[in-house]
């Protein structure tokens, strides 16, 4: 199953020294994306995916997941803020054992995956350009604004949103946490 995992260049680095994203430990990351310690949040194409995008096909659907995993990103920014405003979200083919629905997220590509993911395991990393970044830094920090229905902080988040995430293979993965 391809998930798409959010992160940041931080958490991202940390994940390349530690040879794996996710570890039963927890993550750093789990304050800032309400996952129970030892899961990892992801996003992939889930009955309530494909129900929410009913004329949909699997690449749109794909996509629709992407975005959200871009939103868990900017989240994971708004609580870092020391973090480079870049969002990331890497793709991973994850066996179906080892991912589980979230029955807790109100985002319907929301899962949790049960096991750590070794980095050389992923598919692709995707991340803003630079020139994106103050787009992004204004995103995570509109973030909470926005949620609660502030239409100002909804136009700063969509401003982030319009910048497509580029690919990256993975073996420029240590590049991009530089």
């Amino acid at each position: 199953m391809r998930v798409f995992l959010p992160s940041t260049l931080p958490a991202l680095a940390e994940a390349l020294r530690a040879g794996q994203v996710g570890s039963s430990a927890g993550s750093s990351a789990d304050a800032a994306t309400g996952a129970d310690p030892g899961q990892q949040p992801g996003y992939a194409v889930t009955p309530a995916l494909r129900e929410a995008y009913a004329s949909g096909d699997d690449e749109e659907l794909e996509y629709a997941a992407l975005t959200e995993a871009g939103r868990a990103s900017l989240r994971m920014l708004a609580a870092n803020p020391a973090a480079p405003p870049r969002r990331v979200v890497l793709a991973a083919e994850i066996p179906a054992d080892q991912v589980k629905l979230d029955a807790r997220a109100r985002e319907p590509a929301r899962v949790l995956v049960t096991a750590a993911i070794p980095i050389d395991t992923l598919a692709s990393a995707h991340v803003d350009d630079t020139v994106a970044a103050q787009d992004v830094r204004a995103a995570a920090d509109a973030l909470d604004a926005a949620d609660s229905g502030d239409e100002d902080a909804r136009f700063a988040v969509d401003g982030a949103e319009g910048h497509e995430l580029g690919w990256y293979a993975t073996q420029e993965l240590s590049y991009l946490a530089e």
